[in-house]
């Protein structure tokens, strides 16, 4: 579903009072590039769907799920992560973990919360590499940088400390989904701990 469909679905369905919050903690990010309250104070759905595409473009989804995350709705969050990833590639758990296996306790995306278990577990790391290639997520020169690299976990350490901080939300969606797939047991096994 394109990324204007799914913002529009999320902003639809939150109650009055999420939608609030949601506007609320829009103006209130820390990050740039910052909301001013007059494009969202007493505006429509429409109009802050519009706002979010022409402030964050091809980020906006991620903001929205961030924001999202910030105000509690990590329901909406989910079904929002859910709605932008590519058909046929079942449905992934779109939160990426945190807050539909782990409860919404915390706020830290499943790749980092499991960060050291990955970095000393995952050996299939060229298979990860070239999806992560294929889905544009790292550049061919990162691809070539880090399997230069002689072990497995000083791979996946490169992968976390530069690619993956970069990439934010949505890179880390895929680089999920990629795991669940590459890494079946031990991602299972990860869900699993509290």
């Amino acid at each position: 579903m394109a990324q204007r469909q799914a913002i529009k679905g999320m902003l639809n369905n939150l109650s009055k009072e999420q939608f609030t919050e949601f506007c609320d903690e829009l103006v209130n990010r820390k990050e740039q590039p910052w909301v001013a309250l007059n494009k969202v104070e007493g505006k429509s759905v429409l109009d802050i769907m519009k706002v979010l595409l022409s402030t964050f473009n091809e980020k906006a989804v991620e903001v929205a799920a961030e924001v999202l995350n910030e105000i509690g709705c990590n329901e909406a969050r989910a079904k929002l992560l859910a709605a932008v990833v590519e058909p046929g590639s079942s449905n992934m758990e779109a939160t990426g973990g945190p807050s539909s296996e782990n409860g919404s306790r915390d706020s830290e995306h499943f790749v980092d919360k499991h960060r050291i278990e990955l970095i000393n577990r995952v050996h299939c790391v060229a298979d990860i590499l070239d999806k992560l290639l294929q889905e544009k997520v790292i550049t061919p020169s990162i691809y070539d940088e880090i399997m230069a690299i002689q072990t497995t976990q000083k791979q996946m350490r490169e992968l976390f400390s530069g690619p993956l901080k970069a990439v934010g939300l949505r890179g880390k969606e895929v680089f999920y989904r990629i795991l669940a797939k590459e890494e079946e047991y031990l991602i299972e096994e990860l869900k699993g701990k509290k």
